[in-house]
């Protein structure tokens, strides 16, 4: 008989405070869900942006909106400068030798505080580029690159250029 008393008594008083609890937690946790969802769909609009202005504008100066002060490149070339600076002359050196670089991104994606972005690139190589005097080729390369963003601005860069395809085409190396 206690039993049965027990399970009426929890049955019946309990079941709705445990029914709003439940659905306040899922509430909680959606909440949750969309914030980080609004931050990396924040995180994601910067970097076309900085595409569209750095590259196929040669605005280099918007570095220093779009990237924190303490930005960290991963660029292999020993002659760039760390930080923004090494940004600006990789710009510089890039339009120098194709002032008609397009940009195109080909797929951008989030993860927590990491934007990766896939880019396809055409120009004419039309200015010196490393050494290398104008061809007058109309080149193409690929590109991919992982941000880390922090308060909605780039803080670090990981990139990898398909530079051997783009030599082969300025006849830099030989091609097959």
């Amino acid at each position: 008989m206690e039993a049965r008393t027990n399970q009426r008594f929890f049955g019946s008083r309990l079941a709705p405070w445990l029914s709003v609890m439940v659905f306040l937690g899922m509430l909680a946790l959606i909440g949750c869900g969309a914030s980080v969802s609004s931050q990396e769909e924040d995180n994601k609009q910067v970097v076309p942006r900085f595409i569209e202005e750095f590259k196929n504008k040669a605005n280099h100066d918007i570095v220093d909106e779009l990237m924190t002060p303490g930005f960290i490149h991963h660029l292999k070339d020993p002659r760039l400068p760390a930080g923004r600076a090494g940004m600006k002359l990789l710009g510089q050196v890039v339009a120098g030798g194709f002032p008609d670089v397009q940009a195109t991104v080909d797929e951008l994606l989030t993860d927590g505080d990491r934007v990766i972005e896939r880019t396809s690139a055409a120009a004419t190589h039309t200015g010196d580029f490393n050494g290398i005097p104008a061809t007058s080729n109309k080149v193409a390369w690929t590109e991919i690159h992982i941000y880390r963003m922090e308060n909605g601005k780039i803080a670090e860069m990981w990139s990898e250029v398909d530079l051997l395809s783009l030599l082969v085409q300025l006849g830099a190396i030989p091609g097959a």
